[in-house]
């Protein structure tokens, strides 16, 4: 693999020995640090005390002629986030600052990475304008202005109408891409005042239509025209960090949004069929406190006692139950700096604090099989793993129960009797005598949590 390079350096790299600031020996040796690392020669330079990054900065401003901006105290404008989406960001170490007059300004640490500058100028659309800041600098904004808000392509919604209709919004004319935001925004605002938690956009004669799911039932809310298809899927899938240019192969992202300032996520599956891609939704609500979960003391207490021994903690329930939410709650009340508590995941739902979670990309073959045969090495204390599904995954969790780990897991059944006929299936008699707890959500003003000796009953 080459190394990561800083091409503003690589060009300018022997004035810093002409101009003294320097030795020969020193950028010799910091290009093989470099090297061996796979970092980049200004940070080498940097942490070795070779150069002060300041006076880095200040040779560099010289000698190309862009300014530099100290990033330590700046307040970006926000609204311009949405001209870079959070891979980009991150992987070019760039961010933007303001807009004036159609010329985007952004701070980056690499001002002749032009193949960077492409890129940006491809996505946002509109003039570029560099100036110079640290790569740490750079990099802490990003994390500020898009991690902190789990702001990965962020739409902005106010639920300001007791009855909404996405439609308002179709002008069939308009491609540009601030009115196909715009058609996103309304889709999602529809949905959340509806209570809605999975839609789908599938592919029609005449267009695309949106379908939203409730109590099991899908039905259609209209339709997008067809001159509009291929813009609405393009930008709803920059949004949510998914290739526009790939429409053969499944790809799933992550969009996040949000309503009356509370920050929503939701996974973007796309999926080819046929007759075109078909775009799942599905939103996630933020987790609460076990104990604002609809639970009463008693439950709680349930739950608390079933994690601190080893065995299996489940959560069961029908599609759009409400269970991955139960479960955010659950690893929320139980992150703790004194126990590795960790996720295996195809898409994090919320940031939780001192939980280790992990979010499976098949991107780079780092799939569910690689996941379960090297999550060991880690040591977790408590894992959640998100759904039992093969008999693969029954024989992994009883294997880490064995070795005295703690698991979280997921299961679908429609009601208690469904439950019970799945569970009679000889390969789950294991995993039933390694359950602690079971949590099963009727509604979400019905759940019902068991304990270790109640299960035993009920499973006999």
């Amino acid at each position: 693999m080459e190394f990561t390079r800083n091409k503003t350096l690589e060009k300018l790299k022997y004035d810093l020995v002409r101009d003294n600031l320097i030795k020969y020996e020193d950028l010799e040796t910091a290009e093989q640090v470099a090297k061996a690392q796979n970092t980049n020669l200004g940070q080498v330079l940097i942490n070795s005390g070779i150069i002060r990054e300041n006076v880095l900065l200040k040779f560099l401003e010289s000698k190309l002629h862009i300014p530099y901006v100290n990033l330590d105290d700046y307040s970006l404008d926000k609204k311009c986030l949405s001209y870079i989406n959070f891979n980009n960001a991150q992987k070019y170490k760039v961010i933007p600052l303001f807009e004036i007059e159609g010329i985007l300004t952004v701070a980056m640490s690499d001002p002749l990475d032009l193949f960077a500058i492409d890129k940006i100028v491809e996505d946002a659309k509109c003039e570029i304008e560099p100036v110079i800041s640290s790569e740490s600098a750079v990099l802490k904004k990003i994390e500020e202005y898009y991690r902190s808000e789990n702001s990965v392509g962020q739409i902005f919604i106010s639920d300001d109408q007791p009855k909404y209709d996405w439609r308002d919004e179709l002008h069939n004319e308009d491609l540009s891409d601030e009115h196909i935001q715009k058609l996103i925004r309304a889709i999602l605002k529809q949905a959340i005042s509806e209570d809605i938690h999975e839609l789908f956009l599938e592919h029609i004669p005449n267009g695309l239509s949106v379908n939203f799911k409730k109590n099991s039932q899908i039905y259609s809310t209209g339709e997008i025209p067809a001159i509009l298809i291929s813009s609405f899927i393009s930008r709803l899938k920059t949004l949510s960090n998914l290739d526009p240019t790939v429409s053969e192969l499944p790809q799933l992202g992550k969009l996040c949004f949000k309503v009356d300032n509370i920050p929503l996520i939701a996974s973007i599956s796309a999926f080819p069929t046929i007759h075109g891609e078909r775009i799942s939704v599905k939103i996630y609500k933020p987790p609460k406190k076990l104990k604002d979960t609809g639970l009463d003391e008693k439950q709680v207490g349930i739950i608390e006692n079933a994690l601190k021994t080893p065995g299996i903690l489940v959560v069961c329930g029908s599609s759009l139950s409400g269970k991955t939410h139960m479960v955010y709650s659950v690893l929320s009340d139980i992150g703790s700096e004194n126990k590795n508590v960790m996720t295996i995941e195809s898409i994090t739902k919320y940031d939780l604090a001192n939980v280790n979670q992990c979010e499976l990309n098949e991107n780079v073959g780092f799939n569910l099989d690689k996941a379960m045969r090297f999550i060991e090495f880690q040591a977790p204390d408590i894992l959640y793993f998100e759904g039992v599904n093969t008999k693969e995954g029954l024989d992994f969790f009883t294997s880490l129960v064995l070795k005295n780990k703690i698991i979280i897991t997921e299961f679908m059944a429609e009601n208690m009797a469904d439950l019970m006929k799945k569970m009679s299936l000889p390969e789950f008699s294991m995993f039933k005598s390694l359950l602690n707890c079971l949590v099963f959500i009727h509604s979400k003003d019905s759940i019902e949590v068991f304990d270790k000796t109640a299960l035993e009953k009920y499973f006999a």
